[in-house]
This record gives C-alpha cells, structure tokens and sequence, in this order.
C-alpha cells in the first residue's frame, strides 16, 4: 500500500511514514486537548487598575508642582548657560604662563604645576631629576624622565626654557 502511495504523491516510503507520523501525534494532541481539557475555554482574569492610575495621577501632578516652583531656578540656571550671570560660576582649568616664561633649572615645584600637563607627581619627577643630576643642559632632557613622553613634551615645551 504505501508503494503504491509513495508512486503517485511523489514520496519515499520512510517519507510517507513520517507524515503519518506527524499527522497521528497531532490528532492526538488535538483530541487531548478539545475531549480533555475543555479546549475552548480559557480562563481570562480581571486586574484592577485604579490603584496604579491613581498613583500615576499623583506622581504627575506633583512632577508639575515642582515645575511650577522650579521656574526661577531654570531661568538662573539658564542666564548662567546663556552667560547672563546672575552668580559666577568658576572654572577649573589652569591659567597658562606666557610662553617661554618658566626656567627649568631654578623652577619650583608650584611653578611647574601651573603648566598644563604637568601634575603634581610629573612636577615631583622633573625636581628629583634635577637633584639626581643636576642643572638641564636641553629640554629634551625631560624626556628621560617617567612619565614624560612625545606628546606630554610637546604640549608644554613652549613654557619652559633652561638658562
């Protein structure tokens, strides 16, 4: 039978049997479902929530009464942005020295940390250095020192000058 069934679908046997395979369990499942289990009923159920809307509502209308009363903050804050200072507001960057304007060999440790890119620990490396070995005889001497490199070098060279 199932060769002869297998000449006119088109299928091997082994085909064949797995389809009818598939198509068995899937009636069996059906049937277990819709005979057993009540298939077409399901059970729905009812959540109320008034609770978190009212919460929501709440939370909502105070968000807007501190809004109400954040008005004269936003607008100080907003002259500072725009620069119509009401208060001045500092800034942290280090004030630069004139170029050419530090001398490497008499500089305290004070005076190289207003270089940008010299910290304090860099400052504390280029003092020692200079006890260790003496007067700077060039400024590339710096770059024997840890944690000094190319770019650290280059980006403050233009303050310091050795006599």
């Amino acid at each position: 039978m199932l060769k002869k069934l297998s000449v006119k679908i088109g299928f091997t046997e082994t085909e064949i049997k797995v389809l009818l395979f598939l198509l068995a369990f899937f009636l069996a499942g059906f049937s277990y479902i819709k005979f057993f289990k009540g298939g077409s009923e399901s059970t729905y159920k009812e959540f109320d929530y008034s609770k978190e809307e009212n919460q929501l509502l709440k939370s909502e209308l105070e968000d807007s009464l501190k809004e109400v009363s954040m008005i004269d903050d936003k607008d100080s804050i907003r002259n500072q942005v725009l620069e119509l200072k009401d208060k001045p507001y500092g800034s942290n960057k280090k004030k630069e020295p004139a170029e050419k304007s530090i001398n490497l060999n008499t500089a305290s440790r004070e005076e190289l940390m207003k270089i940008s890119g010299i910290g304090e620990k860099t400052a504390g490396n280029i003092f020692s250095y200079r006890e260790e070995k003496g007067k700077f005889k060039s400024l590339e001497e710096l770059m024997n020192i840890k944690g000094i490199g190319n770019a650290k070098f280059a980006k403050f060279k233009k303050y310091l000058y050795i006599k």
